[in-house]
């Protein structure tokens, strides 16, 4: 694996690190914040398998995914996912997927599936957008994770007390929702007006029912620069098209802060209506700027 391909996670795990430090656990890695488990919801960039339960013949099922860890687990990438190296960190088992009969969740959950939506199906369909590859999405995660707590919790006293070591991931998620909406040809104005207000109440839905479940710590990640992914690149640019310095799409780029933006004045309203829970932002667009504006140092 070289360089670059670990500087991303590894970064939003020193970012994630950071904050945690200063907030919860005076900790200078993860294990000292003592971990017992992690819950983490999501899309494709936190599923470590998931997705291929539903369709086995999904395309990340195989190689030259997970390449560089000799296996194809169903991870969308040619090795480990952030989550893994966040578990790592805290010196925990990598997290098992929810819909892996296989599973045993010793150590938490990975709810995440690649490909689904903040969104349910219902609402896309109301906004004209083609339905994605699952009928999965964030509300039906939050689902599974209350049927799950409920194996072994029921009482909330009791699942706060059971609870008050795990760490919860909420996403990174929302980025799916607007992809669909962009590739259907929707204006970004359009969906700053009709979606990213429904999608960031979505998003602060879900994260009050972890919240009403047990969760003590919460982490939600923002959206990173979909901007200069090669699909976007390949399917928005044009002679009218503003690049960054990168060559990356800034108007798209832009609007995904935008919805970073938004994000975070929800997750200080919900900090608000419960003080006794660290809810932290996971800035992964940060993370990745770094490596973009270090390019030229990391190889």
């Amino acid at each position: 694996m070289s360089s670059l391909q670990l500087v991303f996670p590894l970064v939003l795990i020193f970012n994630l690190i950071f904050i945690i430090q200063h907030y919860s656990c005076d900790a200078q890695d993860l294990k000292r914040c003592r971990f017992d488990a992690i819950y983490q919801l999501g899309d494709s960039i936190s599923d470590t398998g998931n997705s291929i339960v539903e369709i086995p013949q999904a395309y990340h099922a195989r190689f030259p995914y997970g390449q560089t860890i000799n296996k194809a687990t169903g991870r969308p990438s040619d090795g480990f996912l952030m989550i893994d190296y966040i578990a790592q960190s805290a010196g925990l088992p990598l997290l098992e997927p929810y819909e892996n009969p296989n599973s045993s969740f010793s150590h938490g959950v990975d709810f995440s599936v690649a490909g689904v939506t903040a969104s349910t199906v219902k609402t896309l369909i109301k906004w004209h957008i083609p339905l994605p590859y699952s009928n999965n999405s964030l509300s039906v995660q939050v689902k599974w994770l209350k049927k799950h707590l409920s194996t072994f919790c029921n009482v909330k006293k009791d699942c706060h007390r059971k609870l008050k070591s795990a760490l919860f991931m909420v996403g990174t998620i929302g980025a799916n929702d607007y992809d669909f909406a962009f590739f259907q040809g929707k204006s970004i104005e359009e969906v700053k007006k009709v979606m990213v207000p429904r999608v960031i109440q979505t998003i602060k839905t879900a994260i009050q029912k972890v919240i009403d479940y047990g969760a003590f710590r919460v982490v939600v990640p923002g959206i990173f620069q979909l901007g200069c992914t090669p699909s976007l690149l390949t399917a928005f640019s044009s002679n009218n098209s503003v690049y960054d310095a990168h060559g990356c799409l800034k108007d798209y780029n832009d609007f995904f802060m935008y919805h970073n933006n938004h994000l975070q004045v929800a997750l200080q309203k919900i900090r608000k209506k419960n003080p006794h829970v660290r809810i932290i932002y996971g800035d992964i667009y940060g993370a990745l700027q770094w490596v973009l504006d270090n390019l030229s140092n990391l190889g």
